[in-house]
C-alpha cells in the first residue's frame, strides 16, 4: 500500500524545489493523495477493514491542513495544486 521508492522519487523531481526536498508542503500533499487513493481502492474490497478506514480519515485530515497551510502561504500555488490533483470538484 505504501509508494515505492521510484514513485516517490518522480514525485518529488516533480513537485519539490530540488531532488532532496521531500518535506515540502506540495510534496507531503502529492504523497498523501497518492496513498489515499490506494487506500480507497483497498477499502472498496475491504469493506470490514476499519483500522484502513480510520487511517484513510487520518490522512484526509492531515491532507486538508496541509492544503490549508499552502493556501495561507501562496493562493495560486495552491489553485495550481488542487487542478493538478483534480480536488474540490
Amino acid at each position: 500500500m505504501s509508494i515505492n521508492l521510484k514513485n516517490k522519487q518522480e514525485i518529488i523531481k516533480e513537485h519539490g524545489k530540488n531532488e532532496k526536498d521531500s518535506g515540502s508542503a506540495n510534496v507531503q500533499v502529492v504523497m498523501l493523495s497518492q496513498k489515499i487513493n490506494e487506500l480507497t481502492e483497498h477499502l472498496k474490497n475491504n469493506k470490514k477493514d476499519f483500522q484502513g478506514r480510520r487511517g484513510l480519515l487520518m490522512m484526509v485530515g492531515k491532507r486538508k491542513r496541509l492544503l490549508t497551510y499552502i493556501k495561507k502561504q501562496n493562493l495560486e500555488e495552491y489553485r495550481a495544486l488542487i487542478k493538478k490533483l483534480g480536488l474540490r470538484g
